[in-house]
């Protein structure tokens, strides 16, 4: 099994943590190692007996015989995946080495069934939908799919003006410092702190939902995700910030968007993974002195 290790940063609290994880990789001896060139230079540093194996540098070298990806960070991380993985449909497991991990479920603690568990393929896959940005102009290296959200956002003191149509069927027009368009994945990250629904993750639903707006009577709105969603904006301002999961371009006045369900999903490795649990843990759902009778 060839599984490639991919991080952005890891903490120096985790280290230990980190080499506990690939040694006990390293005892199945059917494991095969590849590296992402950032991640294994960066933990070079500081593990000299790092294992051997390959290292790659983007999408275009990322070994075609991968049987699994291993995002080894926190929620940012896993998102980063998806533009090194795109429409390989490789699974990825998110191993959590950051902090509140909604997509990076599995904690390297001093037992770990759960890797023997990876290793033997006994888990199950869900099939995370994606959200796919069609724009006349965008850098040449920019990836318009999304895992969590789409957004646009005012980079001035003046809100913006936003126009968005439905299937070809106008909204009231939102006066807002920006908005968002979310999957139901997306559903516990920004959506979620701008007062949009908690979603299951396999709800086929996309989430819209207004940045501080300025219209009282507006609220976030829940559209199938066979929907596609047409977004322009006007204000004092001639340019927003537009953001695609952890990246941004600039957008300026009038240039419209077209944001639709993406041609493929991103396989994500679940293990023993609740999503109801993972609201009680991570957001202290339901943490209320009445419970606890």
């Amino acid at each position: 099994m060839k599984a490639v290790l991919f991080g952005k940063r890891i903490d120096k609290t985790n280290i230990g943590k980190l080499v506990l994880f690939v040694n006990k990789l390293k005892e199945y001896r059917d494991v095969e190692f590849c590296y992402h060139s950032s991640f294994y230079n960066l933990i070079k540093e500081f593990w000299q007996e790092l294992p051997q194996g390959g290292v790659f540098d983007s999408f275009a070298e990322l070994p075609a015989d991968t049987d699994i990806f291993l995002s080894l960070g926190g929620d940012g991380t896993f998102l980063e995946s998806l533009t090194v993985v795109r429409e390989r449909e490789i699974p990825i497991a998110g191993i959590n080495f950051g902090r509140l991990g909604f997509l990076t479920t599995a904690c390297v603690e001093e037992s770990n069934p759960w890797i023997e568990k990876l290793i033997r393929g006994d888990y199950t896959i869900e099939e995370r939908a994606l959200l796919h940005l069609q724009k006349d102009s965008l850098p040449v290296d920019f990836y318009p799919y999304a895992m969590n959200e789409i957004t646009i956002q005012r980079t001035t003191p003046s809100m913006l003006e936003i126009d968005i149509a439905i299937d070809g069927q106008k909204l009231p027009k939102y006066w807002s410092d920006g908005i968002l368009v979310a999957t139901a994945t997306g559903s516990t990250a920004y959506s979620l702190s701008i007062g949009g629904p908690i979603v299951t993750p396999d709800s086929r639903v996309l989430i819209i939902a207004p940045i501080s707006p300025h219209n009282l009577n507006v609220r976030p709105l829940i559209v199938p995700d066979s929907s596609s969603v047409e977004i322009s904006f006007q204000g004092r301002n001639p340019q927003a910030l537009l953001t695609v999961d952890n990246r941004s371009v600039n957008l300026n006045a009038g240039e419209k968007l077209t944001i639709t369900k993406g041609e493929f999903p991103i396989k994500s490795i679940s293990i023993n993974n609740n999503f109801i649990a993972a609201l009680n843990q991570k957001l202290l759902w339901g943490e209320d002195k009445r419970n606890m009778q």
